[in-house]
Parts: C-alpha cells; structure tokens; sequence
C-alpha cells in the first residue's frame, strides 16, 4: 500500500515538473503566427535567408527564439527592406511560469518564453534602376548564390574577357572589390593565366544582382619580372552591358638605378 502511494506521488511530481517547466511553451507554443504586409504588395519575405512568403500579404509561422527577428522584404524594382524586431517575454512566462522556479528556464531555451510582434508591415521604395530598359524583366533583384549555381539570368550572360600587354606574357590577377560588403563580398586575388588572354565567361560573383552590380567592381593586375605592376578597374554594371572587360596594358620597366 505505501508503495503505491509512494510511486502515484512520486508520477504526480513528475508530471507536474513536466508541464510546469514548460508551461509557456505549452501555452503558447514553439512557433508563432505572424502577419506579413508591404506598400505595394507582391514582395517576398525572408528570414535568416529563407524565404517564408512568396507574395505579401500573407501569413506564415515563424519560430519563437529569444534573438531579434530580421524579415527581408524583396520585389522587383524596389529596393531591398530589412524589418529587425527584437523578442518580448509573453505575459504567460511573467505570471505563471516565472513562480515555478528554476525549471521555467526551459521555456526560455525552447523560445516559448518569447513573442514577436504579430503585423510586420514595410514601405518600399522604389529602386533609382527600376526602370532600366537594360535590366531584363523580373530579374532586377536575383541573387547568384552557391544554392542555386546558375539559375540568374545574370549568370548566364557572356561576357568577353580579353587582355594583352606589351610585353607579353605578363601574370593576370584579378578580385572583386564592392562598396556593398554586406551583399557583395570583397576577394582576395586570384590568378587567371598569363597575357595574352581571351576568352568568354560570366560574372558568377556571389550576391550579385543586376541592380547592385553598379556598386561592384572588377579589379585586373598584371604582372612581370622587372616590370612595375598595373591595375585596372571595370564596373560590372558596365562589363554587363557592353558585354565585355578588357584592355591592353603598357608594361613600364622598374628603375634599375
């Protein structure tokens, strides 16, 4: 008899540390329903790089965390949105998880502790190129990415690499240099081959868009023994459009004094 007692106790306890450690999540939930619009509508909605909505207005499930939520709100021909919202402690968690000690800390890591706003709205702004004849319909804002390796229109458009030099048989280095680091990285050199050199290939520059493409830049260095290094510049937005990068170099021997 006082072993059942004590097991029907002791399976009570259990199942009340069970519920009350995790009441918010229980209460709540792990995820949360959020809201999401944009003046215009027909954007698509990102998180963390994810997309999460094809076309706002809509409303999908997020994951409750207690980090800040960061929404990227995309559509051809404007500029790109980012909705930051930082995660609030939900009323459940403050009055009835909160007094049962130490075991509410499982509702702070499983994120049921946490609620974000339900209505994310953002206003867009149309993009200085969205009316660029030279930008191909609904490709504006198409990211080369390492996901999807050749799926941008972007990607697949040739361009002619050609270089020379006098004298020949200089080294050809090349990187990318971009004032948009946070989109398009800055790289280390790399090298191509020796002049002369003609070939065609694309730009498949990671989080190179058609629209951004103005703010990066393609730097070409030659080098020779005996020879001072030269370095060249050309604008991708540029490159694209005459479909080609190169030029001839005039080599200038070292001072040998």
């Amino acid at each position: 008899m006082f072993m059942k007692k004590f097991i029907s106790i002791v399976s009570l306890a259990a199942t009340s540390a069970f519920f009350v450690s995790s009441c918010a999540t229980l209460i709540n939930g792990s995820k949360q329903s959020i809201r999401f619009s944009s003046e215009p509508a027909g954007a698509k909605v990102f998180a963390n790089g994810i997309e999460i909505c094809g076309s706002t207005p809509c409303e999908t499930k997020v994951k409750r965390s207690g980090n800040p939520a960061q929404f990227t709100f995309m559509k051809d021909g404007y500029q790109v949105s980012e909705a930051n919202y930082p995660a609030k402690v939900s009323g459940w968690y403050w009055l009835d998880c909160l007094p049962a000690g130490i075991p509410a800390i499982v509702d702070l890591i499983s994120g049921g502790a946490y609620y974000y706003d339900e209505n994310v709205h953002r206003m867009l702004i149309k993009s200085p190129y969205a009316l660029d004849p030279t930008i191909r319909e609904g490709e504006a804002t198409n990211r080369v990415t390492r996901d999807k390796p050749g799926s941008t229109a972007l990607e697949r458009t040739i361009i002619r690499w050609n270089f020379d030099s006098d004298p020949r048989g200089c080294r050809i280095f090349w990187r990318v240099i971009s004032s948009i680091p946070d989109e398009v990285k800055n790289t280390n050199e790399l090298y191509l081959t020796t002049t002369p050199y003609e070939e065609t290939r694309s730009f498949n520059i990671l989080g190179l868009t058609y629209e951004n493409s103005r703010d990066v830049t393609v730097e070409i260095k030659l080098t020779k023994k005996g020879f001072e290094d030269q370095v060249k510049r050309y604008n991708v937005r540029q490159a694209i459009d005459q479909q080609e990068i190169g030029g001839f170099f005039e080599m200038v021997e070292k001072d040998r004094r």
